[in-house]
């Protein structure tokens, strides 16, 4: 049990001053009784409503955000735009923050959360992971390139990579292809495109794990993952699977 301020300023974006406002006004109830004291204790298992809508209050949350170009991945930045002033109202929570970057001017796949726990495991490279993107590149990608980017491949500055995975996503248009690596280094296709003379022209995380992003998901916008897709993240899928 738990006192309902408490827990209600922990899991939405309301503080403790404004729950306990809205109580008074007789605007919030548990299990459809109207709480005239916000320091009442609640459990997990009760339904809290606000204004007669039921609040979503899971311990923690788990969203897939389809991406735009143009917005930083992080909790806040003091000069551009981030990812979380995407995020609707009734979703935002403290700790919130996204589980992996993605480069500013890449799209797709982002997964936002509180759950620490759960990112660390879900990027760790000793989990091997799998994240899947859909890239342009500038010139075609020959053969030989196939093979530098698949192979455990050494960048200029020394930084060391584990084998990929690329798949051509048109026989006729050999600079849009598919890459799955399991890890995240910084900016690493980007880097990756340049140890074989090549540059990106658009690139998308179309995959993590073995959760696809949702193609009915507009650019911009964010839902909830449901529990057999949080675990179809951690269904890993080792890049030597896809050989097979």
């Amino acid at each position: 049990m738990e006192r309902l301020d408490k827990l209600l300023s922990s899991r939405t974006a309301f503080s403790r001053k404004e729950i306990k406002e809205a109580v008074k006004t007789g605007k919030i109830s548990v299990n459809e009784k109207c709480i005239k004291d916000a320091s009442v204790k609640v459990s997990e298992n009760d339904r809290i409503y606000l204004n007669g809508e039921e609040l979503f209050l899971p311990k923690h949350i788990y969203l897939m955000m389809n991406k735009p170009a143009g917005l930083v991945s992080a909790t806040r930045d003091s000069k551009e735009k981030t990812v979380m002033d995407l995020i609707p109202k009734e979703y935002l929570r403290p700790g919130l923050f996204p589980a992996g970057r993605l480069d500013k001017d890449t799209e797709g796949f982002l997964l936002i959360t509180d759950d620490g726990e759960f990112a660390h495991r879900i990027l760790s490279p000793q989990k091997h992971i799998s994240k899947s993107y859909e890239l342009i590149a500038e010139h075609p990608i020959l053969d030989d390139d196939i093979l530098k980017l698949e192979n455990e491949m050494e960048l200029e500055d020394g930084t060391k990579l584990q084998k990929a995975k690329v798949n051509l996503l048109d026989d006729n248009d050999r600079t849009h292809i598919e890459i799955i690596i399991c890890e995240g280094k910084y900016h690493q296709i980007k880097r990756m495109l340049a140890a074989i003379n090549n540059s990106l022209i658009s690139l998308k995380r179309t995959k993590m794990g073995n959760l696809p992003l949702d193609s009915d998901l507009k650019s911009g916008r964010c839902r909830i993952l449901t529990p057999e897709e949080i675990q179809n993240i951690e269904g890993e899928k080792s890049i030597s699977d896809f050989d097979q």
